[in-house]
């Protein structure tokens, strides 16, 4: 049985219960996801051919420390690294390494700070240079599914609703859904209950409540859904090498709706595309 909690009371560990926040925890939010989508944003005038993921995590981390942020991915689990780079058919939780980037990749950036002990989760893709009109297509489709699935947020409805109409978008555009990974609670823990499938039927799952904040973060795929974890234990791939692409926003429920906490300030919650 699902039971939720007053977050300001709740345990400092994912006990499974769902807690929900007042507002003065959705302001702590709100600041560290804005710094979140500014750091996102900046990474639109970098993501080049040439320039490596290894770089990218630098400025990352840089960034963070010049605005008294923490990257929680930094020794989270033993992950070395302050952002997670996933390039074509790497599905997520790609190690950012010394490899350059090339004129047509496709890559997401992952990106988490905790500010004043609140975690601001957030992804994006970046085409780099010129990239093949299917693998615009995919961001296109992908981004799409986020915004259909965030539009299904409401008090009241399920958390299945989310991936219902992320699923039926997907498949629609003969796309799949990546079933292994999903989205998450987050705030002042960096993954909490409820887990947000982004497949299923809109009557499954919990109610969703005002209070709760959670990620949604679909992984679409122009082949088929499977995938596999490398010997590195973190970085997710495509089992048939097709493209992989996924966008991701931190979520907070309201008594209306919802509101999305990192949103690009600049407007460049697609970088490159128009």
């Amino acid at each position: 049985m699902v039971t939720y909690l007053d977050a300001a009371t709740a345990p400092t560990r994912n006990t499974g219960q769902i807690r929900l926040y007042g507002e003065e925890a959705f302001a702590g939010m709100r600041k560290a996801c804005d710094l979140t989508a500014r750091c996102l944003d900046e990474l639109a005038d970098i993501v080049a051919p040439g320039v490596t993921t290894e770089a990218i995590d630098r400025f990352v981390f840089e960034f963070g420390m010049d605005h008294g942020a923490l990257p929680a991915t930094l020794n989270y689990r033993g992950y070395t690294k302050s952002s997670c780079t996933s390039i074509n058919h790497v599905v997520c939780h790609g190690i950012p390494d010394a490899k350059p980037l090339k004129d047509g990749d496709i890559v997401n950036i992952d990106v988490t700070y905790i500010l004043d002990g609140w975690h601001g989760d957030s992804s994006r893709m970046y085409p780099v240079g010129t990239i093949k009109r299917a693998a615009e297509r995919l961001l296109e489709v992908t981004h799409e599914c986020l915004i259909r699935g965030i539009a299904a947020i409401r008090p009241g409805a399920r958390t299945g609703a989310i991936g219902a109409a992320i699923q039926s978008y997907a498949e629609g555009e003969r796309c799949s859904v990546v079933r292994d990974f999903c989205g998450h609670g987050v705030g002042q823990l960096f993954h909490d209950a409820p887990n947000i499938l982004h497949y299923g039927s809109a009557n499954e799952g919990v109610e969703m409540r005002p209070g709760m904040i959670f990620t949604v973060e679909p992984m679409i795929n122009l082949g088929r859904p499977h995938v596999k974890v490398l010997s590195d234990g973190w970085t997710a791939v495509t089992r048939d090498r097709s493209l992989s692409a996924q966008y991701e926003h931190t979520i907070g429920v309201t008594d209306s709706g919802c509101e999305i906490f990192t949103l690009s300030p600049k407007g460049l919650d697609r970088p490159g595309l128009a």
